[in-house]
């Protein structure tokens, strides 16, 4: 019995190891997509990009299942599942942009680390997690080096911050998206993980182009630069088929505190693409502010779930 609680106890920190890597590489994906997306913004809408990001990313999704299913695509059981998992996304991705048409990304960023705290909460509630005093300090001090980061090390600016219409409607998507980790647990019903994955991104593509059909009409197809293609390109492999993936692939071996609160590192990537590309390196009060925020994430990875 003694040998089987071990072997078990390995199988289980495996598990956990394998899923904080794979948030890792959300966040890191997910990062480069700001800057991908700037460039491409000024020539699309943003209802129209994310309807077809997601019809490529169905796409790609539904070769890999059929790939590992010997050409069958097993058809989704209680659709209701994918239609409340997916309605969460879509309000998430909607509101942000809604957001950024009235406020700027700096305020949308800072509401957005509100995220994980908002998980830990949803965890309680869908789930039973009680995520044990180290678990929320680690989440309150990653918070804080991410807002530093977003604010760019100006104790001025943070100050000045002003909650407007466009954060409170990012505030509901960012709730939807915190509430989306653990219920993809709680809704779980034994699916092969890209299976239930492909259903999701179906469901959240549908909710987004039942929103985005003017756009989609009005919109020029065969006047858009190659930017624009290849930015879709990225989102439909990396950020929605990918981390789509990643975040389910995660809530499945992690608290959703602790899948959540990979995105404080979306600040942190950023200003390393950012400076990759030779758009500038960040101040050492802002690095400061990362290097915090990665502590933090590396604390909190090692505290015990419970």
């Amino acid at each position: 019995m003694a040998d089987i609680s071990i072997k078990r106890a390995h199988a289980e920190g495996r598990d956990k190891l394998i899923g904080h890597l794979a948030m890792l590489c959300f966040a890191a994906l997910v990062s480069g997509s700001y800057s991908i997306g700037a460039m491409a913004a000024p020539h699309i809408g943003p209802g129209a990009i994310n309807a077809v990001r997601f019809v490529f990313g169905i796409c790609v999704m539904a070769s890999a299942v059929a790939l590992l299913n010997n050409g069958r695509i097993p058809a989704p059981r209680e659709v209701w599942r994918y239609a409340v998992l997916g309605f969460l996304m879509a309000v998430f991705f909607i509101t942000m942009f809604i957001a950024l048409r009235l406020t700027t990304p700096v305020a949308t960023g800072a509401v957005f680390t509100l995220m994980p705290l908002m998980a830990a909460g949803f965890g309680l509630l869908f789930l039973g997690e009680k995520p044990r005093a180290i678990v929320l300090i680690g989440l309150v001090v990653a918070a804080c080096g991410a807002v530093w980061v977003i604010f760019r090390g100006d104790v001025r600016a943070l100050l000045a911050f002003d909650l407007g219409l466009g954060e409170l409607i990012f505030l509901i998507g960012v709730a939807c998206h915190a509430a989306y980790a653990p219920l993809v647990r709680r809704l779980n019903r034994g699916e092969a993980l890209p299976v239930f994955t492909l259903w999701t991104l179906f469901a959240t593509g549908s909710w987004i182009a039942l929103y985005s059909v003017p756009e989609l009409v009005e919109t020029d197809w065969s006047a858009l630069p190659p930017i624009v293609w290849i930015a879709v390109a990225y989102l439909a492999v990396f950020t929605t088929a990918g981390t789509t993936f990643l975040v389910q692939f995660g809530a499945m071996r992690l608290p959703a505190a602790k899948v959540m609160a990979y995105t404080y590192l979306t600040p942190s990537f950023i200003i390393l693409y950012e400076g990759l590309l030779g758009h500038g390196w960040a101040s050492g009060a802002v690095a400061a502010g990362a290097l915090v925020t990665t502590a933090a994430l590396i604390v909190l990875a090692m505290a015990p779930d419970r």
